[in-house]
């Protein structure tokens, strides 16, 4: 066995569901990759959590690798009696062989039945503002729901069951694949009774045996300032009911964030551009920029560039995880329609200015001369 899922998880190997799913969802927020951007081995480490996870919060998947952990070389010799077949065995080859599965059957028909129901995964789109700030929002959806007449066991009141004929009331179904003294074992739930190892002799006529119903959930959901596209949050039991009477799954909700026509972030900071007149720029003045719940006054120096950043601490997301600033980047914005007699004082002003006084236009311009000798600027110097 390659990995150790239980190391990866850091678990006994007899924990329970809940003791994995906890261990699960402290790991992964450690080394969620929106938290490491860039990070390769909280990446690997990540990938390695889930993998983990998958295979140890699937009853039927955790019983295989419990199997194979156990049994390295994953397969047995000397058996006589079965030859090259590949076939199912119900309750003799389930006796002949009980201790070597009683590991991983979990009592077989008992797990079955505490199996808890799938998750379900829905996606909702929020404003930019409500996800920024936080939100309260109402989802409706379709799931099972245990039924009310039969309390989940698919059998109208009163009646009984009957062990399954085929798995001799196990549960699972065993079968041994292999041409040569060299055979693998696997299992799988049975086929017939679904894995509960019992039959239902009178269906429950409302759920028609399923011991679940489809009916349209509505939850409301408090949604903390700072979610984002592909982030998500769960609400523990509100998913699918169990078909065999264990706790239901969780929903998870997926979160798709619409862009804002002023904003943008990145994690936890805003980002903002700033267009500003010409006169602003060169001589100074007072702006005011938007925040997310209002605007503030914003100073610009004289001889401010184009591409300036500005900070405004404090002024980002503020959630629990932490506080981001504003960033606010100006442009100086250059008048597309100008009167004749506006072009003329901008003829006589630029007649009055000398190369020296831009920083960038004379960086420029020594340059040029120190390669040519040669001016790019005509006539002004």
């Amino acid at each position: 066995m390659a990995k150790n899922h239980y190391e990866t998880l850091g678990v006994d190997k007899k924990a329970s569901q809940d003791e994995i799913r906890t261990a699960y969802r402290k790991l992964a927020r450690q080394y969620h990759p929106d938290l490491h951007p860039n990070d390769e081995e909280c990446a690997r480490k990540f990938k390695e959590i889930n993998e983990a996870n998958e295979i140890l919060s699937d009853p039927d998947k955790r019983k295989q690798y419990d199997f194979e952990l156990e049994n390295p070389g994953g397969g047995f010799g000397g058996f006589g009696g079965f030859g090259g077949q590949s076939g199912g065995f119900g309750g003799g080859f389930a006796d002949i062989f009980g201790d070597i599965f009683g590991s991983f059957t979990g009592g077989g028909r008992a797990q079955q039945q505490d199996r808890t129901g799938s998750d379900i995964t829905i996606e909702i789109e929020l404003s930019f503002l409500d996800a920024a700030k936080g939100c309260r929002k109402e989802v409706s959806y379709n799931r099972k729901e245990p039924c009310s007449d039969c309390r989940s066991t698919g059998a109208k009141g009163g009646t009984a069951y009957k062990t399954c004929d085929k798995c001799k009331g196990t549960g699972t179904i065993q079968y041994v694949n292999g041409n040569s003294i060299f055979r693998t074992v696997s299992q799988r739930a049975c086929d017939s009774c679904g894995g509960s190892g019992r039959i239902i002799q009178e269906k429950c006529s409302t759920c028609g045996g399923k011991g679940y119903q489809r009916k349209t959930t509505t939850v409301k959901l408090d949604i903390p300032a700072g979610a984002d596209t592909g982030s998500y949050m769960k609400k523990k039991g509100f998913g699918e009911a169990s078909s065999y009477g264990g706790s239901a799954g969780d929903l998870i909700v997926v979160f798709k964030v619409a862009p804002h026509k002023i904003f943008k972030r990145k994690n936890y900071d805003l980002y903002v551009d700033l267009p500003i007149d010409f006169k602003t720029a060169a001589l100074g003045g007072k702006v005011r920029v938007p925040t997310l719940d209002n605007t503030v006054e914003l100073d610009i120096p004289d001889g401010t560039q184009t591409g300036k950043v500005f900070t405004v601490r404090g002024k980002g997301i503020n959630s629990k995880y932490g506080n981001g600033n504003l960033y606010v980047t100006v442009y100086v914005e250059v008048p597309s329609r100008l009167t004749k007699a506006q072009k003329q004082m901008l003829e006589e002003f630029d007649n009055s200015m000398e190369v020296k006084q831009y920083d960038k236009m004379k960086k420029y311009s020594d340059s040029v001369k120190s390669l040519y000798g040669d001016n790019p600027y005509k006539g002004k110097e």
